[in-house]
This record gives C-alpha cells, sequence and structure tokens, in this order.
C-alpha cells in the first residue's frame, strides 16, 4: 500500500488518514493470540496503559512496527528517513475500577521534548475498535495551529501519562470525528492533531498499539514528560544527524 496523493493532501489539510488495512485475517489472529499472551503475563492493569517500548522484548511489536505496509505510508508523510520513536499498548477493558478510562483531548508531541516537535503515530487495532468500545476520536484540522497549552483533567480516569488534557469548546468538541477499525486496520495521525476517546461502554476489550515515528533530523531539546529520554530506532533510510547517539538497529 502507498498512500495516494489524494491521501496525502487529506493529511496535511486534516492531520489525520483513517481507516487503512494493513495485516492479513491470519495475522490479525495471530498478532492478537500474542498480545494476550503478553497481556496474561503481565496482568490487567498492567497492560492497561503499561506496556511502552516492548518492541524488542516482543517480537511481534517489533513485526508491526517494522512493516513495510505501514513504514512506506509514513515515508510518504515524513520522508525515507524514519525513526521508531516508541511503541505503546492503549487498553480499555469496560470493566471494574477500569471501566470510566478515557482518554482526554490531546497532542501527541506535547511534553515529549522534541524540535522540532514533529511526529506520526500510527494507531494499530489489535482488536476492533468501534464507537461502543471507545474508539479514538479527532478533531480534524487542529494540527494547523502548531503545539497548544495543555492542563489538567477534572474528570477521573484518563489514561495519560501526566493526566493532561487540552481545552476544546464544545462547538470545536461537535466538530470531532470517530475512527472506528477493525482489527488489523490502521489510522495515522499528525503529533498535533487534537485527539482522545470515550470510555468502553460494550463488554469487549479495546486494544490498540500505537506506533511513534519521527524523522532523523527531529532531536530531542529537553527531557519528555515521564522525566525520560527517547532511544530510537532507525527502521528506515539513514541516520546521518546522529541526534539520539547509537541505539539498536534490529529486533533481538
Amino acid at each position: 500500500m502507498i498512500l495516494s496523493p489524494t491521501q496525502v493532501e487529506a493529511y496535511k489539510r486534516d492531520g489525520f488518514i483513517g481507516t487503512l488495512d494493513v495485516i492479513d485475517r491470519a495475522l490479525v489472529t495471530q498478532y492478537r493470540r500474542a498480545f494476550d499472551d503478553l497481556e496474561a503475563r503481565v496482568d490487567k492493569e498492567t497492560a492497561q496503559i503499561g506496556l511502552v517500548d516492548h518492541h524488542y522484548e516482543e517480537k511481534f511489536i517489533w513485526e508491526l512496527a517494522t512493516h513495510p505496509t505501514i513504514l512506506d505510508a509514513i515515508e510518504k508523510l515524513i520522508g525515507p528517513n524514519i525513526f521508531l520513536l516508541a511503541t505503546h499498548f492503549f487498553n480499555k477493558y469496560g470493566e471494574g475500577d477500569q471501566a470510566e478510562a478515557f482518554v482526554a483531548w490531546h497532542q501527541d508531541v506535547t511534553f515529549w521534548g522534541l524540535e522540532p516537535p514533529l511526529a506520526v503515530t500510527a494507531w494499530y487495532a489489535v482488536d476492533d475498535s468501534d464507537v461502543e468500545n471507545g474508539c479514538m476520536q479527532v478533531i480534524p484540522g487542529t494540527h494547523v495551529a502548531g503545539v497548544v497549552e495543555h492542563g489538567k483533567a477534572e474528570q477521573e480516569g484518563n489514561l495519560l501519562s501526566i493526566n493532561q488534557e487540552v481545552h476544546v469548546t464544545p462547538e470545536k468538541a461537535a466538530t470531532a470525528v470517530d475512527l472506528p477499525l477493525q482489527a488489523g486496520q490502521i489510522s495515522i495521525h499528525d503529533g498535533t492533531l487534537i485527539h482522545g476517546s470515550l470510555p468502553n461502554r460494550s463488554n469487549r476489550r479495546r486494544c490498540g498499539l500505537t506506533l511513534r515515528y519521527v524523522p532523523t533530523y527531529v532531536r530531542q531539546a529537553e527531557d519528555n514528560s515521564l522525566d525520560g529520554r527517547w532511544k530510537p530506532v532507525l527502521v528506515r533510510g539513514k541516520d546521518e544527524e546522529n541526534n539520539f547517539g547509537e541505539f539498536k538497529t534490529q529486533w533481538q
């Protein structure tokens, strides 16, 4: 799959591309079972938002993050030299203490410490993701303003790392678009696009894997929101800038 000029223009205008087919049905099942196994090993509480950068420990995550179809799409948007910045699972179980879990309106690159603040996220659906179980919502065109101020969410249950939230007026929120995905599909969004998701109101898990990519000319100007430094890996092209030092270049 190579993005068409129309899709690239839509991305530049709207800040996202929805519903791209990536994985065939056999691999969809294989990868879901691989996540089920990982979830069982770490427990649901950890699996909800605690599985960050497991792409070296878990081969299926690495295979997804470096899938040629995904990288072809990312290359069309940020160029041929690509770092995988991070991977992160977001799970909503719709049960128990996690029933009200949601993701507040936010931009991905806020508090990431990147200069320039440029990143692209591919959101891979491990499970079917729909309105009932809290699929991602985006507000088209909000990326054009760049990074905006974030405060703290007042509603309990925000899954974001430091409870960040950007204020969105009711009028602006009314323009939000749902991005339902079938397992094995991805959506792609700009790191400055305002997006979020509502609680899971179903009896089904909603598991998504975020794959974060940056061009190699991006550098880390300050620590990220977790008081840490990124450890990106080159997944396509060349790293001519060496902004992040030397890190692993393949799954081991």
